[in-house]
């Protein structure tokens, strides 16, 4: 087999799609073509894991009562994390629309199988915790496959964890790791939405980095 080659066009298009990404929160109800989803999440599946244990679990949210109870459980956390801001943050904060879970056409669950045989066990050894990060590159490139697409993704963080196992009736020693809204944008902006509402800049990238 011939190894492909990334000209200079296709190097400046991925720079693009990284620099367009967006966390994305308010989506058009129209239905996404039929099988993009599949073949989204079969691309997920080709993010590294630790050990090819490719531990990432997608759950496909379609039932409406449990969209419900999810968006509704979303909102409460949302009000209670609130408190916790200043007064003026949390002004700021009260603006902010922090999910689609009521609009995105399509809601996924992703959890990772730390019990899995795949991988038997290597690269776990002394950073068990990498089997998890796993997961989350599968999420990213998700993320990135779905705006190639023109689909956004927004990542629902706001909630607890902890009863997302009985509420999707998946099996109880899967780790939750997040609840993704796709759908078309409502809107495209160039600017990420919380540095539009002055919730966060981003940071130069120099202070990211080190060297020693």
């Amino acid at each position: 087999m011939t190894e492909p080659m990334f000209d200079a066009a296709f190097r400046d298009q991925l720079d693009s799609l990284l620099a367009w990404r967006r966390d994305v929160r308010h989506f058009q109800t129209r239905a996404l073509p039929q099988g993009l989803l599949g073949s989204l999440l079969e691309t997920a599946c080709h993010g590294p894991s630790v050990g090819n244990a490719q531990p990432w679990r997608f759950v496909r949210i379609v039932s409406p009562e449990r969209r419900a109870r999810l968006a509704d459980t979303v909102d409460a956390q949302k009000r209670a994390a609130g408190a916790g801001y200043s007064a003026e943050r949390k002004a700021l904060y009260d603006g902010l629309k922090l999910h689609g879970l009521r609009e995105a056409p399509e809601i996924v669950a992703v959890f990772c199988d730390e019990q899995g045989e795949a991988g038997h066990g290597l690269g776990r050894a002394t950073m068990p915790e990498t089997v998890c990060w796993s997961v989350v590159t599968a999420v990213h490139t998700l993320w990135l496959a779905a705006r190639a697409h023109g689909i956004g993704l927004g990542w629902v963080s706001i909630i607890d964890p902890a009863g997302m196992n009985a509420l999707l009736g998946v099996p109880g020693d899967w780790r939750f790791i997040a609840l993704l809204c796709l759908g078309y944008p409502e809107r495209a902006s160039e600017t990420p939405e919380l540095v539009r509402h002055g919730w966060q800049d981003r940071l130069p990238s120099e202070i990211t980095r080190l060297e020693r």
